[in-house]
């Protein structure tokens, strides 16, 4: 298994490497990085053959994204055999939009604050006309012209509490899906579906709309299986599932005396016990935690990618390395033996 491997992920014939990198810590997230830093993550990456790219508008509030595209064009080939995903579902938008009466997007368990965010706010906005207009700003900050794949970002309960049903019907009723139908049958995209944090807004989503591939975020993980039902009916659906969230927020990737974060927030005492146990049992096998955490989700062939985030360079080879660190059979063994 090499990191320049690529999976199916779009009946078009669209591929992705085994390896992505995701933009969410150039946007800022839990603490600042700098642009200088955010490029030489990218750099390493690409120079490594990492070809596959997300981002979102939400990171960084416009951020991520305007570094990404910066990246693809001066130093990324012009995107020569990159995918590139990105997000629709979030608006940014200035000041004057909330003195218009636009309300900006209520408290979010997912949406931690942005350190190096741009001056903008965002606004959740799932409608027919929002979805083109996001793609089309996407598409502004990118610099380019189409974008691969779009995934529907954080729509679902965990995130809209008792307005998801509203959110649901723009989605639905109100021509989101439709308008990402039309990207798709334009060409202007190869492929749509969710980009969230729970499985069961994945599963209604695959009764509505013809979708491609979706990102699913820590619901695969060695701390979290419960998205093994969601990868069967996926497959027999002919729907891709990228796996985002392999260290669950940082905590499996995490090193001793470094703040632990599950879920985007401070891990829970039993969590933090049962990373020590599986940090215990890969140290029986000479093996990095993180290396495990990593290469777990790609034992299945249902996955056909993983995202890692990084803030440097340095956190690329790291996670390269963990990549190709040689892990036995007993150590999974093991894993599955332990609960």
């Amino acid at each position: 298994m090499k990191i320049s491997d690529r999976r199916r992920v779009t009946r078009s014939g669209l591929e992705v490497t085994l390896l992505g990198l995701g933009g969410a810590a150039f946007g800022g997230l839990y603490s600042q990085v700098s642009a200088a830093d955010a490029l030489a993550a990218m750099r390493a990456a690409w120079g490594a053959g990492v070809r596959y790219f997300d981002s979102a508008p939400m990171y960084g509030l416009g951020r991520a994204e305007l570094l990404l595209g910066h990246f693809l064009r001066e130093d990324g080939e012009d995107g020569a055999g990159a995918t590139v995903s990105t997000k629709v579902g979030r608006l940014i938008a200035g000041e004057r939009h909330t003195r218009d009466g636009v309300a900006g997007a209520p408290s979010n368990p997912f949406a931690p604050e942005w350190r190096d965010g741009l001056k903008f706010t965002e606004v959740f906005d799932y409608s027919y006309d929002a979805i083109l207009r996001s793609f089309d700003d996407s598409q502004q900050r990118l610099g380019r012209p189409g974008i691969d794949l779009l995934f529907v970002h954080d729509i679902g309960r965990a995130t809209h509490a008792e307005r998801h049903d509203f959110h649901w019907r723009a989605l639905t009723s109100g021509g989101g899906f439709r308008a990402l139908e039309e990207l798709r049958a334009a060409g202007l995209i190869k492929g749509f579906g969710l980009g969230v944090n729970e499985t069961d807004i994945i599963h209604d989503a695959m009764n509505e709309s013809d979708l491609d591939c979706c990102l699913l975020a820590g619901r695969y993980s060695l701390l979290d299986r419960s998205a093994d039902a969601l990868l069967s009916k996926a497959r027999a659906q002919g729907v891709a599932l990228v796996i985002g969230g392999v260290f669950n927020s940082g905590i499996l990737a995490a090193g001793a005396g470094r703040e632990r974060k599950f879920n985007y927030a401070d891990a829970p005492a039993h969590i933090a016990a049962r990373v020590d146990e599986l940090a215990r049992i890969c140290a029986k096998f000479d093996v990095p935690l993180g290396a495990a955490a990593l290469q777990f989700p790609l034992r299945d062939a249902r996955v056909a990618s993983i995202l890692v985030g990084a803030r440097s360079a340095a956190e690329v080879a790291t996670n390269l390395e963990w990549f190709e660190h040689k892990i036995p059979a007993e150590l999974w063994a093991a894993i599955d033996a332990s609960g």
